[in-house]
């Protein structure tokens, strides 16, 4: 998402959901900002200005709105086209800090308008370099004061003769982009009342026709039994299915709360405008095939009405708690009630889903489908989920992320609280062209699927099919305790297929201990195995099975029992389903079943029961893998004061302001931007002639390395670039001839000594946004794949599995052997490259190949940094999708 305020305007949510517009503040806005200074009382201009005066002069006015330079930025907020707010700094030139000055009308005191101006304002200053920004307060200005420690920004106060002297570190760290976010859930949610729990409605599209879309999404309103008030528009009809029709949104007796339009999308622009000038909150726009023009009036249209847009494109929308009963959908059947919050772009995805849903007893408490997502995206709903009391799953269906790292945010603080399922469309394709720049290679595709979203707590699925199946375990089942599974059946060859399943996930089929494989020989017929899988024989008998099962969910040994059992005469699968299992999952395995997954009576609970035993082990492991990720602590962000961010920033921009489309930084520099975020790299020198080249070996004394460096080499060993072990004069001067006769860039480095080769390094992938990776490294890390990823942020708790989910590191010397690797300095550099690409998003990616590990640190000994002109600046400010 391009979020860029000092280019131009963006939109963004107050607490009370309604939409501000903020731009940088304009020679023209002088005259408005003046007013906004004189309407304040005089109570508020004496805590503003320090002087309860009459007026407040023009210039100070003029001074906020003169164009902006590097001493000077300022925004305006404006609501219904009105200037209810600025805020600005001054600083002196190439000073660290800068001066913050803030006012908001009175009239929208308490919305938020402040908070969120001085957010916008500080994104702007640290994108220009200010460290830090200061403020003096009266100490009787209770309410800049508040705004002010509400921030979330590190709270610097000195008081000094009735004034309190502020300053705010513009530190991104974890505590303030959680304020941030706390906020945006907040208005966020109050903006998506009036589309998912509206009081009132209008459909505009509805016809004659016995079959159209419009005609479907009145009927299932009707059916449903909404609560709220429905209004039908029309402009050639007296009545709709049976409902008075008004001849336009100007007719309509109230402003609705909701509007669903399922117009030729020719007419949408036109309809939404006459929808906002009627005071409407929100839009559902059904209609397809939206020209690019017509989809940025659309959203225009609804942002200069402060309307939230579902769509276009999309399938509609359900709240089925009992209070509203909303189903505006045009699929064929009403959904159950339940509790699955459903998200999904796909309209058909989106009836397979709810179909599935309510089949297997789960039900629906809400579903929207995104459609093109030009404003509302799966994030908005996501955050509606956590919120909802009727909602305790969230199945999400999409192609895409419209803002990858607030949904790994958003994902790991709702996943805390209920499970999140999420299947990702498209991913093969996307992923395979991103992965070919090389840092992340092939392996990128496959680690940004499960991984990722294990990272934030979600259960990854690859098809419809996995996701109801995991979702008829969640919804049904308790999680289990531990990986343990006790396999029962009659047949003894599927319970060999189960095993093999399990293990493939994770799960352990253990040999059961000797006290209980008598306890269940003495209840099964002879001839049966009772080791696990435990092998009841065709003979088994419901109640031998029954207390098969009662004395294995009795046991500590078993934390979970999948039951497999081909239909013989002689025993009742129901009775056994009912068995007390003490708060231990159990599934069932069911062959001659014709639905990949049922869910059959069981006691308090239904017992999910699959066709295949590879369906189930891999349900049970993800209620395994959500089990262990509950467990895990949620760790910080690590913040390193130490990095150079100014010199890191200068040393990117530079580049970038020679060659404007971006490209590989030279090797020099790219050793530099490592070394700015506390690296440590073997040391080097430049040499710009063989005698530059000789002198630096002097200085570095030992044996160096003469590399030559060409913008995206790979391997320089490969390219005859490199010249390793070199201590004689005479060889690093030919050395040198031989690399600047071909590569622009000549770098002397002191040889080290070498450790184990490891792999570091950033890639933005299209879906997830940034990402840092780790793996083993030197000449043969494509060849050995094995790598890991995560998403930014890293958290400590992120970085350590980053580190050891790559086992070859173990065996490598990191649990013992003659060697030790340093664990914990991998695990530093791979937080560091992490805050490093949160600090400078031009960095597109970047590769540290190969860095060294030994008992005691890390050295890279060789970087690569591309670096381009990314729009996405900021991406934890709170703004919506821009035009």
């Amino acid at each position: 998402m391009t979020v860029r305020i000092d280019s131009g305007p963006v939109h963004a949510l107050l607490t009370d959901g309604s939409i501000v517009r903020i731009r940088p503040a304009a020679v023209g806005d002088a005259a408005a900002v003046h007013r906004l200074h004189q309407a304040l009382s005089a109570e508020n201009r004496r805590l503003r200005f320090f002087v309860p005066g009459p007026r407040v002069p023009g210039h100070v006015a003029e001074r906020l709105c003169r164009p902006p330079d590097p001493a000077h930025a300022a925004l305006v907020a404006l609501l219904a086209g009105e200037i209810v707010g600025i805020a600005g700094y001054e600083r002196d030139n190439g000073a660290a800090t800068a001066e913050i000055s803030l006012a908001v009308a009175e009239h929208v005191h308490g919305r938020g308008v402040g908070t969120l101006l001085l957010e916008h304002l500080a994104s702007l200053a640290r994108r220009g370099g200010v460290a830090a920004l200061t403020a003096e307060v009266l100490l009787d200005n209770h309410a800049m004061l508040r705004v002010f420690a509400d921030a979330g920004l590190p709270l610097r106060r000195h008081l000094d003769m009735g004034v309190v002297e502020v300053e705010l570190p513009l530190t991104m760290d974890d505590r303030y982009l959680s304020a941030v976010e706390e906020r945006e859930s907040r208005a966020g949610l109050a903006s998506m009342h009036r589309l998912l729990r509206p009081s009132s409605l209008a459909v505009v599209g509805g016809t004659r026709r016995a079959v159209s879309v419009g005609n479907a999404v009145v009927r299932n309103i009707l059916e449903g039994g909404y609560t709220g008030r429905v209004h039908l528009v029309h402009p050639g009809e007296a009545d709709v299915a049976g409902i008075a029709a008004h001849p336009s949104a100007a007719d309509l007796p109230e402003p609705p709360d909701l509007v669903v339009v399922a117009v030729p999308a020719e007419a949408v622009p036109d309809v939404a405008r006459a929808c906002g000038e009627r005071g409407a909150g929100a839009l559902a726009v059904l209609s397809a095939g939206l020209a690019a023009s017509a989809r940025r009036e659309l959203l225009e249209i609804c942002r200069a009405y402060e309307m939230r847009l579902l769509g276009p494109n999309c399938f509609g929308l359900a709240n089925l708690d009992p209070d509203v009963r909303l189903h505006a959908t045009f699929a064929a059947r009403r959904p159950r009630p339940g509790h699955a919050c459903v998200i999904t772009q796909s309209g058909g995805v989106g009836i397979t889903l709810m179909e599935h849903l309510s089949r297997l007893g789960i039900g629906v408490s809400t579903f929207a489908s995104v459609g093109d997502r030009l404003d509302v995206s799966s994030n908005d709903l996501l955050a509606w989920a956590e919120a909802d009391a009727g909602t305790r799953m969230a199945v999400v269906h999409v192609e895409s992320f419209g803002n990858p790292r607030k949904f790994s945010r958003i994902a790991r603080r709702i996943s805390r609280k209920l499970p999140v399922l999420a299947m990702l469309s498209g991913r093969s394709a996307a992923g395979r062209r991103a992965a070919r720049t090389h840092t992340g290679g092939a392996a990128v595709a496959e680690l940004t699927g499960a991984a990722l979203f294990r990272q934030a707590g979600v259960s990854p699925v690859r098809s419809v099919t996995e996701m109801v199946e995991t979702a008829a375990v969640l919804a049904h089942q308790p999680l289990p305790a531990g990986p343990r599974v006790a396999v029962v059946t009659n047949t003894a060859g599927t319970g060999v297929l189960v095993a093999d399943a399990c293990e493939a996930e994770e799960l352990e089929v253990p040999t059961l201990g000797t006290d209980l494989r008598r306890k269940l020989a003495g209840d099964l017929p002879p001839g049966g195995s009772c080791a696990n899988p435990v092998d009841t024989t065709p003979q088994v008998r419901t109640e031998q099975l029954r207390c098969c099962v009662r004395a294995l969910a009795e046991s500590p040994e078993v934390d979970a029992i999948i039951l497999v059992l081909v239909p013989t005469a002689l025993a009742d699968l129901a009775p056994t389903l009912c068995a007390d299992t003490g708060g231990k999952p159990i599934l069932a395995v069911a062959p001659e079943q014709p639905e990949a997954v049922t869910v059959l009576p069981g006691g308090d609970r239904g017992v999910p029961t699959f066709s295949a035993p590879e369906e189930a082990a891999a349900a049970l492991g993800q209620a395994w893998a959500r089990t262990r990720w509950l467990a895990r602590p949620a760790g910080t962000v690590p913040v390193f004061p130490d990095a150079a961010v100014g010199r890191a920033r200068e040393e990117v921009r530079e580049f970038l302001r020679t060659r404007p489309v971006g490209g590989w930084l030279p090797l020099d520099a790219a050793l530099r931007v490592a070394e700015c975020y506390g690296i440590r790299t073997a040391p080097w020198r430049r040499a710009r002639s063989a005698e530059e080249a000789v002198a630096a070996l002097d200085v570095l004394g030992g044996r160096v390395a003469v590399k030559g460096d060409v913008a995206g080499l790979a391997h320089r060993r490969a390219a005859g670039a490199l010249r390793l072990d070199l201590d004689r004069p005479e060889e690093v001067r030919a050395a040198y001839r031989a690399c600047a006769e071909r590569f622009p860039t000549v770098v002397v480095q002191a040889m080290a000594a070498r450790e184990f080769d490891t792999r570091l390094g950033i890639i933005h992938q299209p879906v997830f946004g940034p990402l840092v990776l780790f793996g083993l490294g030197g000449s043969y890390a494509d060849a050995l794949d094995t790598r890991s990823a995560r998403l930014t942020p890293l958290t400590d708790v992120d970085a350590a599995e980053l580190v050891r989910e790559v086992r070859a590191v173990a065996a490598l010397g990191a649990e013992g052997g003659d060697r030790r690797m340093d664990v914990p300095a991998v695990q530093e550099v791979a937080a560091r490259l992490s805050q490093l690409a949160g600090d400078l998003p031009e960095v597109a990616e970047m590769d540290l190949n190969p860095v060294s590990v030994g008992e005691h640190g890390a050295l890279a000994l060789d970087a690569r940094v591309r670096v381009s002109q990314r729009p996405d600046e900021d991406p934890y400010l709170r703004a919506l999708p821009p035009f």
